[in-house]
């Protein structure tokens, strides 16, 4: 059983498009630093330490979907709910929901890697396991 995270956000001006709604890219930069927030929340370091220790640079995204059931605006408050469902190999599943109020507005997923600097070619990435310790602390 994951953790759950709450991250709250107030919808801005900036956020929405000319129809005053939110511009869709915006639901998934919320959902990527719900993501942050997540694993900050369970004691995860941050990746410039991450990286130095143990050669890890971060949680790439490997896939993205999203399902949008209703429209919010500028100064709507909404939160996301986040939680990892799913361990995978050598990936992982976030799930976000989120919400305003008791009104679900968008069910998103996040398909992660733990990455790091492949040995041979610096200019690529390397998808690691997940270190056990990360997937206790998320659980």
């Amino acid at each position: 059983m994951s953790k759950t995270h709450i991250t709250r956000f107030t919808v801005e001006f900036g956020d929405c498009d000319p129809a005053g709604i939110v511009f869709y890219p915006n639901y998934f930069r919320w959902m990527d630093a719900s993501t942050l927030h997540f694993f900050r929340a369970a004691g995860i370091p941050p990746w410039q330490q991450l990286a130095a220790e143990m050669g890890i640079i971060g949680t790439p995204i490997v896939d993205v979907s999203a399902r949008f059931l209703r429209t919010a605006s500028y100064g709507d408050a909404i939160e996301i709910e986040t939680t990892i469902p799913e361990w995978r190999g050598k990936s992982f599943v976030f799930s976000h929901v989120v919400r305003r109020g008791t009104d679900i507005l968008v069910e998103g997923q996040e398909v992660r890697i733990f990455a790091r600097r492949h040995p041979e070619d610096a200019h690529r990435i390397q998808a690691v396991a997940a270190p056990e310790a990360f997937r206790r602390a998320c659980e």
